[in-house]
């Protein structure tokens, strides 16, 4: 009896601490519509009518996956891609043992459960950290919020933050699971640039609303991941200062001095002396040492407060432009009916009579506008196989006809095809539906292993598509690069495809975080190489 008593007080226990998580979560305060939303951002059904409790039921069932522990639904490709940009090491035996990825992840993740269900408690606190200026400038100036200037991006963060509830409230809108409302002064265009900034990769459509679902649904994460490069950006400036000793400073000449000044952004007053120049070096070590380090660092990846926080946000500037200089260099070499079909794929229209000059500036204005689902380049990709698949089952007797040939070239493919989806298109209802389906399974299908089956011909005829010439000798695995590259840029504007989304990533950070170095370690390396040349004199 006794232990029945004890087993009971431990199960009643445990109900106590279930019920206890259970009744802190974020969402148990959350509107109906709020519950429907976040259900239907991360794409879980659910009943319609459906009572509060049921709602709550399911969101319970699917927030550890999705708001505390995303990771845990990560494939082992992107589990590594997280480790190695932590710095941990993984051994090729790990990296077959997915559950053991997993462990590691979550010994390294950004949040402890604790913090991500406070987090979802005051979402005004972080969710705009990932806006541009000039999407924070443009919300304040819809919503009627003033901000005096000069409006510094810490003055107009503190200013919407403050009146987030109110606006929220006068639009007769919930707060906590924001809806469609807090992105109202955002294009397309906007939103899709928003995701492949934060490395999230752009599915091809046009919903405005499913846009707005996955910034919203991906939110939390980009702002983790922003956090954890502000504070490695923390960590290497205050490393690189850390050694500026004064004695190094007064041992300093006055050429060393400006030449440090010169690697790290500090204005020098013309005429300014040597003593005035060593002061200018102290005070921005005490700047970058003091209380303000964090501000400084965060301001390497967003728009911040400063002269040095300005710096930072060109360095972010620069990445960015390297990765529309990159599409703009694709651009410059496609040919005329290549450029009009990435803009008939996002539905831009093109004046009667463009040069091919009009038309290449027309591409470069729309790189971030996002593409029609299925389009004359859906199916630009596929494969010669996932052709004949889709033909054989898209419903289309004629279309089926040419997928049984065995002397259909890839060409009679793509035509057939187009042919056979414009006709669904047309009649809609079940046929269309039917198309629809079974292309968004050869696509998906298609993403990891694009171009692998496909031969030298088809990819040189590929390449010559966008008038791009192949180089004499070039190998076949060189021509699937390249084949690669330029679909990208005609599939996704500046962004990369998923499973490069963690690369574009560390593309946007590795610019600025390679600035900071750059800047803060050249002063380091000064000082390493002066106290060499001091401690030889000593």
């Amino acid at each position: 009896m006794r232990w029945l008593s004890v087993l009971s007080l431990a199960l009643a226990a445990d109900a106590v601490v279930g019920s206890s998580w259970f009744s802190k979560a974020a969402y148990n305060k959350w509107h109906e519509t709020e519950l429907e939303r976040w259900l239907s951002d991360h794409d879980i059904p659910y009943p319609t009518p459906a009572d509060r409790k049921d709602l709550e039921n399911l969101i319970q069932k699917n927030w550890d996956s999705y708001a505390v522990a995303p990771y845990k639904s990560w494939d082992s490709d992107k589990l590594v891609s997280y480790l190695q940009s932590k710095g941990v090491e993984t051994k090729d035996s790990a990296k077959s043992n997915k559950d053991a990825l997993v462990s590691q992840v979550a010994n390294t993740w950004y949040d402890t459960e604790d913090k991500a269900q406070t987090a979802w408690t005051n979402v005004q606190d972080w969710i705009l950290d990932t806006w541009s200026d000039s999407s924070l400038k443009a919300f304040a100036d819809k919503h009627g919020i003033p901000v005096p200037q000069p409006r510094t991006r810490d003055t107009l963060l503190q200013k919407i933050r403050s009146n987030y509830e109110t606006i929220a409230k006068k639009a007769g809108e919930t707060a906590a699971y924001p809806g469609d409302w807090l992105y109202d002064t955002w294009s397309e265009s906007d939103l899709k640039e928003w995701l492949d900034t934060h490395g999230f990769p752009v599915p091809q459509i046009t919903d405005r609303n499913k846009l707005i679902a996955l910034v919203r649904r991906n939110s939390r994460l980009a702002y983790l991941r922003m956090q954890d490069q502000k504070n490695s950006a923390a960590a290497s400036a205050n490393a690189a200062y850390a050694s500026l000793t004064d004695k190094l400073i007064d041992a300093w000449g006055e050429s060393q001095l400006k030449e440090f000044c010169d690697k790290n952004g500090i204005n020098v007053p013309q005429g300014s002396k040597v003593n005035e120049l060593r002061a200018l070096v102290r005070k921005n070590r005490a700047e970058i040492l003091g209380d303000n380090v964090s501000a400084s660092a965060a301001s390497a990846f967003g728009a911040a407060t400063s002269k040095a926080g300005n710096q930072y946000a060109k360095a972010t500037d620069d990445a960015s432009l390297a990765a529309q200089d990159a599409f703009n260099k694709a651009v410059d070499t496609w040919s005329e009916s290549r450029l009009k079909a990435y803009l008939d794929a996002r539905g831009v229209p093109v004046p009667q009579g463009s040069k091919t000059d009009q038309l290449r500036a027309l591409v470069r204005r729309n790189a971030h506008k996002a593409a029609h689902p299925y389009s004359a380049w859906t199916w630009d990709d596929l494969s010669y196989d996932n052709l004949k698949k889709y033909l054989a089952n898209s419903g289309n007797a004629a279309a089926k006809k040419v997928s049984e040939s065995s002397s259909a070239t890839r060409d009679d493919l793509v035509e057939a095809a187009q042919s056979a989806y414009s006709s669904a298109s047309s009649a809609g209802g079940s046929s269309y539906a039917s198309a629809t389906s079974y292309l968004s399974q050869a696509t998906e299908a298609a993403k990891k292993s694009t171009f692998d089956t496909w031969s030298e011909s088809e990819l040189k005829a590929y390449l010559d598509s966008y008038g791009i010439p192949v180089p004499q000798g070039s190998t076949l695995n060189e021509l699937k690069a390249e084949a690669r590259k330029q679909s990208t840029y005609f599939k996704y504007g500046t962004t990369n495809p998923a499973s490069t989304a963690f690369a574009h990533l560390g593309e946007n950070i590795k610019g600025a975080y390679q600035w900071v170095m750059g800047q803060l370690g050249a002063g380091s390396e000064a000082a390493k190489k002066k106290a060499g040349e001091v401690k030889e004199e000593l």
